[in-house]
């Protein structure tokens, strides 16, 4: 049987099909935990009660403590927001490198039906000259 010559490539396509594959369970993973955090932040700022006692300062300092909740619950949404972004791009890569490993895969399979043929063909012509050899005996 001939030897595929992209053997190689393909390999390397699957090598990099698959690190992309790992890029992806990441920046899920890591989306996942960003959405859970900005989720813990609401339930945070959803029981937060301010201070009601006589003391004006501590009633500033209770509607500063919470405004400075809300602002990292902003910044937690924003950054759960930017990780989905990243698993679209991981995501596009991925089918990309996809892509480019099914058409050297294709190659492969097209060559191996190839050699296959000619292999079958071969083998038919050895048994139609024995065949025919056999006749003029």
């Amino acid at each position: 049987m001939a030897r595929f010559r992209l053997a190689s490539v393909l390999r390397a396509r699957q090598v990099q099909e698959d690190a992309a594959r790992g890029a992806v369970v990441r920046a899920r993973a890591e989306a996942d935990a960003a959405e859970v955090q900005a989720a813990d932040r609401a339930d945070q700022l959803a029981g937060y009660t301010a201070q009601q006692s006589g003391n004006p300062r501590a009633f500033i300092a209770s509607l500063c403590a919470r405004q400075s909740l809300a602002a990292e619950i902003s910044a937690a949404q924003a950054l759960a927001a930017q990780a989905r972004e990243v698993v679209g791009e991981r995501l596009t890569e991925f089918t990309a490198a996809s892509i480019r490993r099914a058409g050297v895969e294709k190659l492969a399979e097209r060559h191996l039906a190839t050699t296959r043929a000619a292999e079958e063909a071969a083998a038919q012509r050895e048994l139609d000259d024995l065949a025919s050899t056999r006749r003029r005996i």
